[in-house]
């Protein structure tokens, strides 16, 4: 990360946080017409300073589980998840807001989806407060994305969810989605089993090119897309007959999400990490999920199908 992105801009928090309590209610309204329930609203304070809102769904005939969270932190100190890439931020003050939501859809047929924008800032110590210069610099950035995790792949899904990406990024400049889709592609990567956790989507993080507004502008655009990019697939696919086989295989798909979140997922570990509300942390994880001893698909299966056509890495738009 470039440590002086900031460098004479003034980040407008309340203007951040309007976007994104709002971005929380236009998608729980979206997500309410398409499932018919009401989410759960529980507003939480942090010990440490700042709170958040969780807006949650359990049981639903479509969403058999979704969380849309909103969190406004600050701290005295960046926990080492957040400065294990910045070691200069060791022992800096520092807030950060954001939305973050997991949808786990009750039919095998629909795709577990991720979304997460989020702003953190670290302030220095001003043009008086003595020390060398990066000190004295105030320190933000954007970061966020969403990816599709699909038990059952549909190239249409794939292709519409993508290209909705690369839309939300294209006023910003044409080399962003295919850079934030290889981020994506290596990040969402469970490498203790050399596999992808789905078909991916977009990725970034430390992002401040073009300054405050440009990068803000950005990060606005990637939230007002996630209901275009998600809700048709959901739509697609919610009706869809399925089995228990279907049921078992979604159960077993998703004790690989679980793997993930809790072994190399940043954004778990920052929370954990700076004393977040343990229960809005693990509520991206799913409802129910299944383990098995050294189990592959049949060749030639729906299921196998999955592991050789969609989990590889691949240009989904050419």
């Amino acid at each position: 990360m470039d440590e002086s992105p900031a460098a004479g801009a003034n980040p407008d928090l309340a203007a951040i946080r309007a976007c994104f309590t709002g971005l929380q209610q236009d998608i729980v309204l979206a997500l309410q017409g398409v499932d018919g329930g009401t989410f759960r609203r529980d507003e939480w304070q942090r010990a440490e300073g700042g709170g958040g809102i969780t807006l949650s769904l359990e049981g639903g005939p479509v969403l058999e589980r979704a969380g849309v969270l909103f969190s406004h932190v600050t701290g005295r100190s960046l926990p080492a998840s957040a400065t294990a890439h910045r070691p200069r931020l060791a022992g800096r003050a520092w807030e950060a807001m954001g939305v973050s939501l997991v949808i786990h859809p009750r039919n095998p047929f629909a795709p577990t989806v991720h979304l997460n924008v989020r702003f953190f800032v670290a302030p220095g110590s001003g043009a008086q407060g003595g020390g060398d210069a990066a000190a004295r610099q105030t320190v933000w950035w954007f970061g966020g994305g969403m990816d599709l995790t699909p038990c059952y792949g549909f190239v249409e899904d794939a292709r519409h969810f993508h290209s909705t990406c690369r839309d939300a990024l294209a006023p910003f400049g044409a080399d962003l989605h295919p850079r934030f889709k290889r981020a994506c592609d290596e990040y969402f990567y469970l490498k203790h089993r050399q596999e992808a956790r789905g078909v991916g989507g977009i990725f970034y993080d430390d992002f401040s090119d073009g300054g405050f507004a440009q990068a803000f502008a950005m990060t606005k655009s990637v939230g007002d897309h996630f209901v275009p990019a998600y809700l048709p697939i959901l739509e697609r696919r919610r009706e869809l007959p399925y089995g228990e086989r279907e049921r078992d295989f979604q159960a077993y798909r998703r004790g690989r999400y679980v793997e993930f979140n809790l072994v190399w997922d940043r954004g778990t570990l920052f929370g954990l990490q700076s004393n977040g509300r343990t229960e809005a942390i693990l509520l991206s994880m799913p409802p129910l999920a299944r383990w098995r001893y050294e189990w592959t698909p049949e060749p030639g299966s729906p299921e196998a199908r999955l592991y050789a056509d969609f989990l590889p890495a691949r240009d989904w738009l050419a």
